[in-house]
């Protein structure tokens, strides 16, 4: 589709957010990557995925403006009201902030991928990551929308249908501990998904993802401000 070139963190950021750490002295540093047979541009910088992009941007991009950012894959699915945890999502955030068009792609995998990489089938969601990349180097979003979300189930094959969603207000993540205590550490809590099928939005990614299997495509903006009516609120707060 175009120039590529990769910018990533040296280390594992998983739920970093949209967080700007960084070691002072980090810089980026190139990396030796090539795609059947073909070198990419590729760096890396040990700093949060937010501050990488950043840096990325002052250093290799002063006189030029990319196309499109496109975030991930991502080990593990972005879903639900946690999305806001994610590095993958921080970075898209990032870039729409800067008026680039963004993709923050996730791909749903076990527990112990997260981190712990091992070898997965990539086709599927590498298939979506590269059409929705195609419309977006050729037309603009419409207004309120900065960046697109894609989560791509393990069962997807590139004949899977997507399907536009809405953010789910439920989370999908949650943190939990068995035999919580005064004493407990932060290493005892333990990740699982929750959802709450008796509640769960029809339209939402969640649903599309985990109760249709197929692949989550949500619109983002950047604009957090409640669509309540102001009339309505002013009332209530007065």
């Amino acid at each position: 589709l175009g120039e590529v070139v990769v910018v990533a963190p040296t280390t594992q950021q998983s739920a970093t957010g949209r967080s700007l750490w960084g070691k002072r002295e980090a810089r980026l540093d190139r990396f030796d990557f090539s795609v059947n047979s073909h070198s990419v541009d590729a760096y890396h910088c040990d700093a949060s995925p937010a501050l990488t992009l950043i840096h990325g941007f002052n250093i290799l991009f002063r006189d030029r403006r990319p196309d499109l950012v496109v975030s991930g894959i991502n080990y593990g699915e972005n879903l639900g009201s946690g999305i806001t945890h994610s590095g993958t999502i921080g970075v898209a955030i990032e870039a729409a902030c800067r008026g680039i068009p963004a993709l923050a792609v996730s791909r749903q995998t076990d527990f112990e991928h997260h981190r712990n990489y091992g070898e997965i089938d990539w086709t599927a969601a590498a298939h979506f990551a590269g059409i929705f990349a195609e419309k977006l180097l050729s037309r603009s979003f419409p207004p309120d929308v900065d960046l697109l979300k894609i989560d791509v189930p393990d069962s997807a094959t590139p004949q899977t249908p997507w399907k536009l969603t809405r953010l789910s207000r439920q989370p999908y993540w949650l943190s939990e501990m068995d035999q919580p205590h005064i004493q407990s550490r932060l290493s005892e809590a333990v990740l699982r998904i929750r959802i709450d099928y008796e509640t769960l939005e029809p339209d939402s990614d969640i649903y599309a993802f985990a109760v249709e299997r197929v692949v989550s495509v949500t619109p983002l903006s950047l604009d957090m401000t409640s669509r309540v009516d102001f009339g309505d609120l002013e009332n209530l707060l007065s």
